[in-house]
Order: C-alpha cells, then structure tokens, then sequence
C-alpha cells in the first residue's frame, strides 16, 4: 500500500515575503463600493433570518438589493465610482 503524500511544497500565499501588487490594490479600491453595497445586502438578510420580516425589513433588503444591482452596472460600464457619493 502506497502513503497518500502531497507532492507540492506548502502554499506560500500568504507568506510574510508576498504583498499584493499596486495593480491589485487598485482593483480591490475600484470595487470597494461594490463590496462595501454587498456587505449592506447581507447585513440587510442577516437582520431577517430569525424573525418574520417587517415591512421596513422587506424595504431595506430590497433598497440593498438594489444598490448592489446599481453599483454593479456602474461598474461593468466602466465608469469610476467616488466613494461615499451617489449610488
């Protein structure tokens, strides 16, 4: 009977040594507004989760729902979003 092994070294991405790239960055800042619109939306869900849902509830999740839908399209156009304004 053969052992199971792995046959590569550990994963290093994380290591200490590893930054992310400028290019990167840029791309994380670029969606921010995405993931910041995401982050409501779950929020939103959560808070509805282990009760019956208002009618307020049922308005935030779809307010939420819509603004990551908003964001979104901003962002697959191609246009830059200025944090913290609009959408």
């Amino acid at each position: 009977m053969n052992p199971i092994v792995t046959v590569q070294d550990a994963v290093t991405a994380f290591a200490d040594f590893i930054e992310p790239t400028a290019a990167e960055l840029d791309a994380i800042e670029r969606e921010m507004p995405l993931i910041l619109a995401q982050v409501d939306l779950l929020d939103a869900q959560i808070i509805t989760m282990d009760r019956t849902p208002t009618e307020l509830d049922v308005r935030r999740v779809r307010r939420a729902r819509r603004r990551v839908l908003a964001v979104g399209r901003t962002l697959a156009n191609g246009v830059q979003l200025v944090p913290g304004v609009g959408a």
